[in-house]
């Protein structure tokens, strides 16, 4: 007999079997990226969800801690097709149910036929189906998290030293380490502030840039962080990664929409309109830019041609869908920290002169 099940919101109960115990819901979404599951796995916009892994073997190069992205796994729950004995016990040790022994092709088929869902998760000796199940129907949709960004983001004030070159005033929705480290490797300081800062609060750390991160959920929750893009429009250049694009694009005047089953994955193919370019990208959101509002779409997604990259020469403001830093996955657009600091030392030009 099984002692894990998947209830998914069409109905179906899959068979599967516990490596970590517990009983848990979210938004069921898969990755397509073949390593980096440590980054994934502690990536924080992962937060409310349930993380499938496309490729087959999850583990295979054991858990180093060095390489996480946050502090805590993320997702609520982890399935593999088959997971080995390092990252059960791992995810086990975090109170994150973990389950394998399941066609995950038949999930990602899954979604990506009927759309992320609500998915119902009970692994360990005593779980039943009907258990999943009621955790499935009491699933929320990701846009009613409305305050999701508490979950991951810094509860006060942190400074990042890196050299002091520049200070970098950053919003934290569920920031990933390594966009920290993109910038701190640059001479930038940076000062990550809470997802609900007010613009007192980045006022006081006198930035050069104001950097929106990435984050899970909708958003149109972040209702502070776009308050702070809206105060400092045209005043302060402004960069964001994912949920930073979106966020700031809602702020000044654009809109955002939920996709099907969003991007998430290392090998997302985005185009540079200004230079013809398509470089590799690594990828995780479920929703998309739709109206641009004042900002000019620079790149595109070649395999739909949603919005991946903005700018606006006006406004200095600089924005990418997909995640520059990677970790893991290709490095082709690191360059786009680089791009962030030049706003940086335009500021201090013009604020010279």
């Amino acid at each position: 007999m099984s002692d894990a099940y998947i209830a998914l919101a069409d109905g179906r109960v899959l068979e599967a079997r516990a490596r970590a115990p517990g009983r848990t819901r979210g938004e069921l979404v898969f990755t397509t990226a073949y390593t980096g599951y440590e980054e994934s796995l502690t990536d924080p916009s992962y937060a409310e969800q349930i993380l499938s892994f496309s490729y087959p073997l999850i583990g295979n190069y054991g858990v180093r801690t060095e390489r996480f992205e946050s502090e805590s796994v993320r997702p609520n729950a982890a399935v593999a097709r088959e997971m080995t004995d390092d990252v059960a016990d791992w995810l086990a040790a975090e109170g994150v149910p973990a389950v394998d022994h399941v066609d995950t092709r038949e999930i990602v088929t899954t979604v990506r036929e009927e759309g992320a869902m609500a998915c119902g998760i009970a692994a360990g000796p005593d779980a039943t189906a009907e258990d999943a199940v009621e955790a499935m129907e009491a699933c929320e949709p990701m846009s009613d998290h409305v305050d999701i960004g508490a979950q991951v983001s810094v509860a006060e004030p942190t400074v990042h030293e890196g050299g002091g070159d520049a200070d970098v005033a950053l919003l934290d929705c569920g920031a990933k380490g390594s966009i920290i480290s993109s910038l701190t490797d640059r001479g930038a300081d940076v000062h990550v502030l809470p997802y609900d800062a007010t613009p007192e609060d980045v006022a006081a750390v006198g930035p050069d840039v104001l950097f929106v991160s990435n984050g899970p959920g909708d958003p149109e929750n972040f209702v502070a962080a776009q308050a702070v893009v809206d105060e400092f429009a045209g005043d302060l250049p402004m960069a964001g990664i994912c949920l930073g694009q979106q966020v700031i694009t809602s702020a000044l005047g654009g809109s955002t929409e939920k996709m099907a089953f969003g991007h998430r994955g290392v090998n997302q193919p985005v185009k540079d309109l200004r230079t013809d370019k398509v470089v590799m990208t690594t990828q995780n959101h479920g929703y998309t830019v739709d109206d641009t509002g004042p900002l000019e779409v620079t790149q595109v997604n070649v395999n739909d041609d949603t919005v991946e990259g903005l700018d606006s020469e006006d406004l200095d403001v600089i924005t990418r869908q997909y995640h520059p830093e990677a970790n893991p996955g290709p490095h082709d657009s690191l360059g786009f920290f680089d791009e962030v600091l030049d706003l940086a030392t335009s500021s201090r030009r013009v604020a010279a002169d």
